[in-house]
């Protein structure tokens, strides 16, 4: 079920963008954490507390066990053996108590941080234009404020700490390791740069898979958005079969991405350990050679072959160091999958937070006005490759009653999308009271013009609420007023509790029809000057109509409407009718002019013809 061309929700998004400098998206993450760098320094204090009590807590094994191997009494041995403990044991707890003061810290500092990046992606959106919407897929958004930010919060919350831990701990172990036997440091330190080869090899493959997966999860979480908004549609037209061989192709395609992204950054890990088993290893025996070595006085007293003197104790502790040594690299490499997953995540937050905002070319400021609205010579085009609007001119004087009729894709939508500025006009322009719009502020344009769509919307909250979303400062009489006058006060009276009745799920307790209703009377309590009706009756049966028919008359009085519909029986008392084709007007006039032409107007409303 592939969604048809702009403007319409649920259009695919085929970008294919290239992945941003790391360092630049790295630098603007850490911006969010800024406001905390106080707790931030008290957390990374905390993990140097913690990763030091590790390194003296290991290296007190060396005495500890050089005095168990030495010739003093067994009560000696025993009571340095208890000492030796207790001071390990007071390390420790102190480590403990750094790690838990440090992860409270960055769990907080990690959330105040997804906080403001919501905070900042949601406010974007509210600036983006129609356009914007109307050529991405509404699941791969949604996506962006889930899956994506939620791999940024899990880098911020841990991965970051454990990436300065384990930095810490691989200078520290080195440091010590140095300190003990330099000799064999040196024959562990050759094996790093390897290490490190590998895991920079392997992090520059995943990397760009990562962002494909990240791309993929978006696709995928779009097309089920649409297809269970639509699942009406794809029940009646029996579509399921369809439908599941294009979720299992896109499917499959985020299975493929994941594959390579995990596998690439899973093995990481592995491949890591391997190295580290081969070094343990490595430093085990050339270690017992060094002591045996010493054991039989192979080393002269002093001078430079004297350090590489090693004892029990020594020994002991440096394999421990060398274990110490590959756990932070293993460690790094392993977030490493974390880090490109969250990098790639944030990409894409950052590019709807950079995608261009709603152009507000207008600094006037409009009220009180009478609603004289002139389409002059307007052409327009979604795209250069086709134009939509063709040298359109249009004139509404205040109060009349504009109608637009034509096939589907003639235009219609077009004008009223130009006239609440949602597009930019290409060429020609339109005023209000003499104003061009281009200069007109456009909040207090919208302000000016009450809009009643063919898709309904309700959000979440009362009846009441969802009717003074068209003028929030209305009093609750003035909220029930305008039910009237849409003829919805009826049926809100029948509803369980009345207007506090709470609706959910886009009012799915109620008939299309009376969702309906509740649009037209939002736009009623509206004191907008100017009307747009886009086939808002189109959803609704016969009936139904009529009774919106009576409160469309009162709504419209001394407001300049436009409407757009494909019942002509509603239009006949209208002002004016203009019937377009292509993108033309080609027939202009009231109901009873355009009947005595016996042109495209006359076919339509006797039925010789019918609208595409």
């Amino acid at each position: 079920m592939p969604p048809m061309g702009p403007p319409g929700k649920g259009r695919q998004n085929t970008d294919t963008r290239k992945p941003k400098n790391t360092g630049v998206v790295i630098k603007r993450l850490m911006s969010y954490l800024k406001p905390d760098r106080f707790r931030i320094a008290l957390a990374f204090l905390c993990v140097l507390i913690s990763a030091s009590s590790n390194l003296a807590g290991s290296y007190m094994l060396k005495p500890i066990i050089n005095n168990l191997v030495s010739n003093v009494s067994v009560q000696e041995k025993i009571m340095s053996l208890i000492t030796g403990l207790g001071i390990m044991a007071v390390i420790y707890l102190l480590g403990v108590i750094a790690t838990f003061v440090q992860m409270r810290t960055m769990i907080s500092v990690s959330q105040n941080a997804l906080v403001k990046i919501r905070a900042d992606l949601f406010e974007k959106l509210q600036k983006l234009p129609i356009r914007y919407f109307d050529t991405n897929n509404t699941g791969d958004i949604m996506s962006r404020f889930t899956n994506d930010v939620d791999t940024i919060g899990e880098m911020l919350n841990s991965t970051l700490v454990q990436i300065i831990s384990g930095t810490v701990s691989l200078v520290g172990t080195v440091a010590l390791m140095l300190y003990t036997n330099i000799w064999l440091s040196i024959v562990t330190i050759v094996v790093a740069p390897i290490m490190a080869k590998v895991g920079t090899t392997i992090a520059s493959k995943s990397r760009k898979h990562f962002v494909k997966q990240q791309e993929a999860l978006g696709k995928v979480n779009g097309y089920i958005e649409e297809t269970v908004t639509g699942q009406k549609v794809v029940k009646v037209f029996c579509h399921e079969n369809k439908i599941i061989e294009e979720f299992s192709k896109l499917n499959d395609d985020l299975k493929n991405m994941q594959i390579k992204a995990q596998f690439l950054g899973g093995i990481m890990g592995p491949c890591m350990n391997a190295m580290s088993q081969v070094n343990y290893t490595l430093t085990a025996s050339v270690g017992a050679i060094l002591v045996i070595m010493g054991r039989l006085g192979k080393f002269a007293a002093g001078g430079f072959s004297s350090l590489a003197a090693l004892d029990i104790g020594g020994l002991t502790v440096f394999v421990n160091f060398s274990r110490q040594f590959s756990r932070p690299i293993n460690e790094l490499a392993q977030q490493l999958t974390i880090v490109m997953s969250a990098l790639a995540g944030a990409e894409r937050v950052f590019e709807v937070m950079d995608s261009q905002p709603e152009k507000n070319t207008g600094k006037i400021k409009i009220q009180n006005i009478k609603g004289d609205v002139v389409v002059d010579h307007v052409t327009f085009g979604y795209n250069s490759e086709k134009t939509i609007l063709k040298d359109i001119s249009i004139y509404a004087h205040p109060g009349q009653k504009i109608a637009l009729v034509g096939s589907t894709g003639a235009g219609k939508t077009t004008i009223t999308n130009l006239i609440t500025k949602f597009y930019n006009i290409n060429k020609g322009k339109i005023t209000i009271d003499g104003i061009d719009i281009k200069d007109i502020d456009n909040s207090s344009l919208r302000e000016n013009i009450a809009v009643v769509l063919q898709d309904t919307h309700l959000f979440t909250g009362t009846v009441m609420e969802n009717i003074r979303y068209g003028r929030l400062d209305a009093t609750d009489d003035e909220v029930i007023s305008a039910a009237v006058t849409a003829n919805a006060d009826n049926f809100i009276k029948h509803l369980p509790n009345g207007y506090d009745t709470v609706l959910e799920g886009d009012g799915a307790n109620l008939s299309q029809g009376q969702r309906q209703l509740l649009n037209i009377a939002r736009a009623a309590l509206s004191k907008a000057p100017i009307l747009v009706l886009d086939e808002a009756t189109s959803s609704v049966d016969t009936r139904t109509e009529r009774h919106i028919n009576e409160g469309m008359d009162a709504l419209m009085k001394n407001r300049t409407t436009f409407v757009i519909a494909h019942r002509l029986s509603t239009i006949r008392n209208a002002d004016a009718i203009m019937v377009l084709e292509n993108g033309e007007i080609i027939e202009r006039g009231t109901h009873d002019e355009l009947l005595l032409k016996k042109g495209r107007y006359y076919e339509l409303y006797t039925g010789l013809k019918e609208l595409d």
